[in-house]
């Protein structure tokens, strides 16, 4: 593999190129504990292989193309992006990760591929004198905002939401931005559901070979699929099956640009009713967004209560960690 193809080395890539050229089989990565504490997991190269290989065929990349990695090698994102590198032998150019990726690119240098997370979204689309050399953006590690889908379409870029793992060794599906609304689903790999509705990935060119999800999903094809959220959000109220993540797509618009998200709590008279967490210091209006919200959703679908806090907290890549109240004093302290 020719590794002087690659500029701009971090400490974290340099240890990720040591790790990859040593004599183990596995590399180590962490998830992103979204769903509970971060644990390590041995990745297989070969799945590793595997996975860029499924990437770089879908894009087209090949020893003439430019990629760029503006996210950290800690992560699988960032390793797989070298090893797409690796494996297609082109460029690749690596920076410091931040908010605004790719500051420093020169003009007229096309970037084939490049991979960020939705907080580095707003800093991408700012530099206008970039937008013309991307070529496909592939973005994960983190659900994009109804406001953020809006501007990539007003931006025009080549988008990509990703779905996928850590233990998937990055996607195994992808939905381009502002013109599906369905996941489609890597080469060689295929899609089933159990009987919670929950999505299983079959990859028979993985170890693993077969992967069942905690997401529940509208199957439509072996091949393509709607996400409807996690089965551990969903909420079952009065026996109607409520997605917590599809509810907050549809409230979005109502939000104020504020950041929430929606979850259960235990009810006599339901079993469970919807309840809403908010990212507010006192400045959101719950009286203008329950008479918008209602004439959208109705009623039955209208959160029973709002929790205010200062801050939501998040993993490192921005997604949302949620958690459950009770009751709440408007500043986020547990008053139980």
């Amino acid at each position: 593999m020719d590794y002087s193809r690659i500029t701009g080395l971090t400490p974290e890539a340099e240890d990720f190129l040591a790790e990859w050229r040593n004599e183990r089989e596995y590399i180590n990565a962490h998830t992103s504990g979204s769903t509970g504490v971060p644990k390590e997991v041995h990745l297989l190269k070969r799945d590793m292989y595997a996975s860029a290989r499924a990437t770089n065929r879908f894009f087209g990349v090949n020893c003439n193309s430019t990629l760029s990695l503006p996210l950290s090698a800690d992560y699988i994102a960032g390793k797989m992006m070298i090893v797409r590198a690796l494996i297609a032998g082109c460029r690749l150019i690596i920076e410091k990760p931040s908010l605004n990726p790719l500051s420093q690119h020169e003009s007229g240098t096309h970037i084939d591929l490049t991979a960020i997370v939705p907080s580095q979204l707003s800093g991408l689309l700012e530099n206008a004198s970039l937008l013309p050399d991307l070529g496909a953006v592939i973005i994960g590690g983190a659900p994009l905002t109804e406001c953020q889908e809006r501007m990539i379409v007003k931006s025009g870029i080549n988008a990509y939401a990703t779905y996928g793992m850590t233990e998937t060794c990055s996607h195994v599906a992808l939905r381009r931005i502002g013109k599906e609304n369905y996941f489609t689903a890597m080469p060689d790999i295929r899609f089933e559901t159990d009987s919670r509705g929950c999505l299983i990935i079959n990859a028979p060119k993985f170890s693993f070979s077969q992967l069942v999800t905690n997401d529940c999903v509208e199957l439509l094809d072996p091949t393509h699929f709607r996400w409807l959220g996690r089965a551990d959000n969903v909420i079952n109220t009065g026996a109607i099956k409520v997605f917590a993540e599809t509810l907050e797509k549809r409230l979005a618009p109502f939000s104020q640009n504020h950041t929430f998200y929606i979850h259960g709590r235990q009810s006599e008279r339901w079993g469970e009713e919807i309840v809403m967490t908010v990212e507010s210091a006192g400045t959101f209006d719950r009286e203008r967004f329950m008479i918008e919200a209602s004439a959208a959703v109705g009623h039955r679908l209208l959160p029973k209560e709002i929790f205010e806090v200062n801050e939501i907290p998040r993993t490192s890549s921005g997604k949302i960690i949620r958690s459950s109240h009770n009751g709440c004093d408007g500043l986020g302290n547990d008053i139980r």
